[in-house]
């Protein structure tokens, strides 16, 4: 058995190429390829590609150039913040070591001299001498009459306080992503 064209096939095939196929093509070419198994395969065949061409492209959604830009624009953001944000986080960690060790100071001295203050007589002479002290606390600044009375351990407890204060706004505002 001899393989042989069909003459009507180069035809047909530009017909296809040029998307042609079967709108701008004369009625004889038409029954023609009705009647021809070669032209009919041809056909079937070039249709069934361009179906799957287009089916294929309109799966792949190719992404727009400037979405590639923006995604790789906040890749590279990210990538500075992060360099910038590690040494932030030492800042963070000395900042809350510095409150760890005086607190933990605190406590020591604490519980080392506090034992005296367990009991009603000592908080019953700090409530007496209070309005003493609190009367002329910089007149008569005898460190004594201040430790006794309490002072000191107000103006302690209040320097902790402001620099456990202060450290919680650093904290705070050193972790803020604005």
């Amino acid at each position: 058995m001899m393989l042989t064209s069909c003459p009507h096939e180069k035809e047909l095939r530009d017909l296809i190429a040029r998307g042609q196929w079967p709108a701008a093509c004369s009625a004889e070419l038409r029954t023609h390829v009705n009647n021809c198994r070669a032209c009919s395969d041809l056909v079937l065949v070039s249709d069934a590609f361009r179906q799957a061409r287009a089916e294929t492209l309109a799966a792949a959604r190719p992404i727009p150039p400037a979405i590639l830009l923006w995604r790789a624009q906040l890749r590279r953001r990210n990538a500075a913040i992060e360099r910038i944000g590690r040494p932030l986080l030492g800042a963070q960690i000395f900042a809350l070591a510095v409150v760890l060790v005086a607190a933990v100071g605190l406590a020591g001295f604490e519980a080392r001299t506090g034992a005296q203050r367990l009991t009603w007589n000592f908080w019953r002479d700090w409530f007496v001498h209070l309005p003493e002290a609190a009367a002329s606390p910089w007149t008569s600044l005898n460190l004594g009459t201040l430790a006794a009375s309490g002072w000191s351990w107000l103006a302690l407890g209040s320097v902790l306080a402001t620099l456990l204060l202060l450290s919680a706004f650093a904290l705070y505002f050193a972790t803020d992503k604005q």
